[in-house]
């Protein structure tokens, strides 16, 4: 990811990538490019598209020092590569979104279009990000109506192909992001959604560190599978456990399967007083209609946090007023709260260690802790509780939970 400025301060870490596949095992010694202002670096390691794991590690002397792993044997290819439309949702932010469409141009995929759904424009910028590209694959669509999940929906009607994949417009796609996605949905003919890894691809100031510490779905190598039919042991709360499945920046959905669960929750989201949830809400919903959900870390997308206090501060608030948002809509849906009483009765304990967690990202570690991303961890905790009301105004605007024309489960 290009660089977005100088590091900021001494743990600043230069991000890359290494493919070991025609590496033989034990030490080397590389040269990470563009890393001349850093002290530290972190590497992901990879055989071919897959990732092995995340090196954290000095620099010194400009180079850096890696141990090669003996390597397991090669992947499985995926057989079905099925045509697939990727929806970009962005507002106002064309010189961001133009760096992601160029990642966007470069996949390692055969049959895929881009669709760069336009919410609520005030000026031509997107539309000028867009034809600069001139790309057949690439088209622009307006949605007038602010909210991120009306953006999402747009870009489903709008999709030409049977799966649709989600991302942002901060963000670099690696080459092999669908091949990954595809890889997911092969895994059973039951999954409907996949989610993939958002790494962090920039880590230059302190905010950018908090955030990259925070969040859970950065460095899992682990594909899996979700299923209400197993709920798997390592997760107590399943299917509240959200955070282990992934993100909105990068997942993708069968199209009739989104259709067939009404959308995208519109009084969910950025662009709402929600500030978010959709994505959850979502992944949620997929599950408890008793289909599959996988999260398959081949799919990569390379993520740019915000990278000052500040904006750290606003998102913060927005992920606490968004998952109280959505605690909201689970607690007054009736089936759903039979579940979640079901699974707190049986998992007493495991809830409380899930609050005291949560709780615990009031304290980010020395380090990351220096400066206003200390108050970022207390503002996201505080802000659950503006979720409930945020969503009944939202609701009584006229935001519906079910706007797509399917059928709600």
């Amino acid at each position: 990811m290009p660089a977005g400025g100088p590091p900021e301060f001494p743990e600043a870490t230069w991000v890359g990538t290494l493919d070991v596949a025609d590496l033989p095992p034990g030490d080397i010694v590389c040269r990470p490019e563009g890393a001349e202002e850093y002290a530290r670096a972190r590497v992901l390691l990879r055989n071919g598209s897959a990732p092995i794991s995340f090196v954290d590690t000095v620099i010194e002397d400009g180079l850096v020092r890696l141990d090669i792993p003996i390597l397991d044997a090669a992947p499985t290819p995926v057989v079905a590569l099925p045509a697939i439309s990727v929806v970009v949702c962005t507002h106002e932010r064309p010189e961001m979104l133009a760096a992601a469409l160029e990642s966007l141009r470069h996949l390692d995929y055969l049959d895929y279009e881009v669709i760069v759904v336009d919410n609520a424009p005030r000026s031509d910028g997107t539309r000028h990000a867009v034809e600069a590209l001139d790309d057949p694959r690439f088209r622009r669509v307006v949605e007038p109506v602010a909210g991120l999940s009306n953006a999402r929906n747009t870009g489903v009607l709008a999709a030409a192909h049977g799966i649709v994949a989600f991302t942002d417009d901060d963000v670099v796609a690696d080459p092999g992001w669908l091949l990954g996605l595809a890889a997911g949905f092969a895994r059973s003919p039951r999954v409907a959604c996949v989610c993939g890894m958002v790494p962090s691809g920039e880590l230059r100031t302190r905010s950018q560190a908090y955030f990259d510490w925070r969040v859970s779905w950065a460095d899992s190598m682990e594909s899996r599978v979700f299923s209400m039919d197993a709920p798997p042991a390592d997760l107590p709360l399943f299917p509240f456990q959200i955070g282990a499945y992934g993100t909105g920046a990068n997942f993708a959905i069968r199209r009739e399967t989104a259709i067939a669960l009404g959308g995208f929750d519109e009084a969910l989201g950025a662009g709402t007083r929600s500030r978010g949830g959709e994505d959850i809400d979502m992944f949620f919903r997929v599950l408890t209609a008793g289909l599959e959900l996988a999260n398959e870390p081949a799919s990569i997308i390379w993520h740019r946090h915000r990278s000052d206090d500040d904006a750290l501060l606003v998102q913060s608030k927005g992920y606490g007023v968004g998952l109280g948002a959505w605690l909201t809509k689970v607690a007054t849906d009736r089936r759903h709260l039979v579940l979640a009483l079901q699974v707190l009765r049986r998992r007493t304990r495991a809830v409380a260690e899930a609050g005291a967690a949560y709780g615990a990202i009031t304290r980010p570690p020395e380090g990351v802790a220096d400066g206003l991303s200390a108050k970022a961890g207390r503002r996201e905790v505080f802000s659950v509780l503006g979720g409930p009301v945020a969503l009944a105004r939202e609701r009584m605007s006229g935001r519906r939970a079910s706007p797509l024309p399917g059928v709600t489960t």
